[in-house]
């Protein structure tokens, strides 16, 4: 069955990119509703924003959200990564500025404060987004995949010119909760020249390294505390593309594969899917099914304690 969160979940904090303070709050809706943000800090027109592919403004820093009136909200790939992670299927996702609070730059804390509230189930079967056949797309060395399979699998390669970072490859079936388990808290990472960079143009004003970003300086993790994971940039790279593929509307049956790609060529994989007829078909779950969705058979005690 459908699910949402049992009650309002909030969390505060600044836009990595804006700099600017933000509180969210994921609040329960009905069957059938999906994933919507509203700007509360906008009092007039249209401020409701549909977590959808066909909105997306391409960027390949962060996924932004722009409804037709031009209402815009930021950085919502963590976000979309941790209800998707959770299972949940609708929700209201109300922000009061342009970007989503970075927090420790990982989905962990949006993790554990939705499980935390609990899930509440709804009285309608999943829909998901079975993939029958390979749809890629490219731009330069890099290449997004999505290919049948029976259930979801993300498959990643990355290759930094960084020795601290190199060449990391990870493949994982995202049943069973793996997601919260093995993805979850791996943090946003950028190069101190991209920190500079970003900064003498008036971006990147929130993020504090060791706080909500992995800093890499050549050979060295410039962040105080190192790594999560020795591996932990191509698992946030994973993280990532499950947010940017929840934009798709339903969870999707099929097996992702990315080589250096990023949020514009998930985007435009994506897009076309869709534009791609006998590419894909809308299936209503079997109870097999939704059992190997990412967010069923998620266990409280293997989500990260990373506060």
């Amino acid at each position: 069955m459908q699910a949402t969160v049992k009650g309002p979940v909030s969390f505060t904090g600044c836009g990595l990119h804006s700099g600017k303070p933000a509180h969210l709050t994921i609040r329960p809706a009905t069957a059938e509703h999906g994933i919507w943000f509203r700007r509360t800090d906008i009092e007039t027109g249209d401020t409701m924003i549909p977590a959808r592919y066909d909105v997306v403004h391409q960027s390949p820093l962060c996924t932004t959200l722009v409804n037709d009136a031009g209402v815009s909200v930021g950085t919502v790939e963590h976000i979309m990564a941790a209800l998707a992670g959770c299972g949940v299927h609708n929700a209201l996702v109300e922000v009061n500025g342009p970007e989503v609070p970075i927090l420790d730059g990982s989905a962990v804390p949006f993790v554990r404060g939705i499980m935390q509230r609990g899930l509440r189930r709804l009285g309608a079967p999943i829909r998901a987004i079975e993939i029958l056949k390979s749809v890629t797309v490219t731009q330069g060395d890099a290449t997004a995949t999505l290919a049948p399979t029976d259930v979801m699998r993300i498959d990643f390669h990355i290759d930094f010119e960084d020795s601290a970072i190199g060449r990391q490859s990870k493949s994982l079936n995202m049943s069973n909760g793996s997601f919260a388990r093995e993805l979850s808290d791996s943090r946003t990472f950028c190069r101190q020249d991209d920190v500079e960079r970003m900064q003498a143009s008036g971006l990147a004003l929130g993020g504090a390294p060791g706080v909500n970003a992995v800093v890499f300086n050549g050979d060295r993790v410039s962040s105080p505390g190192g790594l999560r994971h020795s591996d932990e940039p191509v698992r946030h790279k994973m993280l990532d593309a499950l947010g940017d593929l929840a934009l798709a509307g339903a969870p999707v049956i099929g097996h992702y594969t990315g080589i250096c790609a990023g949020h514009t060529l998930t985007n435009q994989l994506l897009r076309k899917v869709f534009a791609t007829p006998d590419a894909f078909r809308m299936v209503t779950c079997s109870d097999k099914q939704a059992a190997m969705l990412p967010g069923a058979g998620l266990v409280w005690d293997e989500i990260p304690a990373v506060a």
